[in-house]
């Protein structure tokens, strides 16, 4: 048995979020695809691993962790080097306060869960659901950016990848699917551009995952 193992779907926000970490300190793991669409997550099997039934849920040696933002800080804390945290306790802090308002302000407005809720329960149509995803991400983008304007480097913050990127590009990733103008947002533009650059975050975009459908496929 591979000695990490994760469980996650291809558009997942908080999977690619996984992937990257994964990637970036070179940790080898096994894929294993949760299809979300056809509610795999519900399985009572995969209910034992993750009870809330989320993606991504990562296996370490048999020891399970559920959740992406516990996942990257465990990573983080068992391979310490590349460092995703910076040494500095200020700075750790911000770092860690933009990853809150991308997984706690922004992420959940655009769950999967949440846009079935307002399609059942309201009547949400696909434009009334993406004008509601739109109305928080261009909320929660506005705060990053201002955020990062005293910190920014070549990433988010300086020039060393933090988590605040492994944050960050996933939930880029999602804006663009539900056609949140990113551009007008010049430092994250930029911070984007550079990350795209990395092996890390190239092995992990939704488009080159096992899972992935062909016709979504990065050729």
């Amino acid at each position: 048995m591979a000695e990490f193992i994760l469980y996650n779907y291809f558009r997942s926000s908080t999977s690619y979020r996984a992937r990257i970490s994964l990637n970036y300190k070179k940790i080898p793991f096994a894929y294993r695809a949760v299809h979300l669409l056809k509610g795999e997550q519900h399985d009572p099997e995969y209910r034992k691993l993750n009870p809330i039934g989320g993606v991504p849920t990562l296996i370490h040696n048999g020891k399970v962790i559920p959740d992406s933002f516990a996942i990257v800080e465990y990573l983080e804390e068992i391979v310490p080097a590349p460092a995703l945290l910076p040494d500095d306790p200020y700075l750790r802090a911000r770092v860690r306060q933009v990853c809150e308002i991308i997984n706690s302000s922004m992420h959940p407005m655009g769950n999967m869960k949440l846009m079935q809720y307002l399609e059942k329960n309201h009547g949400f149509d696909q434009n009334q659901k993406e004008h509601w995803i739109q109305h928080w991400c261009y909320q929660g983008l506005e705060a990053v950016e201002k955020n990062l304007k005293d910190f920014a480097g070549t990433y988010s913050f300086g020039d060393h990848v933090t988590l605040a990127d492994v944050f960050l590009i996933p939930q880029l990733f999602s804006c663009h699917r539900f056609h949140v103008d990113v551009s007008r947002y010049s430092l994250l533009t930029k911070i984007a551009e550079n990350c795209a650059k990395l092996e890390a975050f190239q092995k992990a975009h939704p488009f080159c995952q096992i899972d992935t459908p062909e016709e979504l496929r990065q050729k």
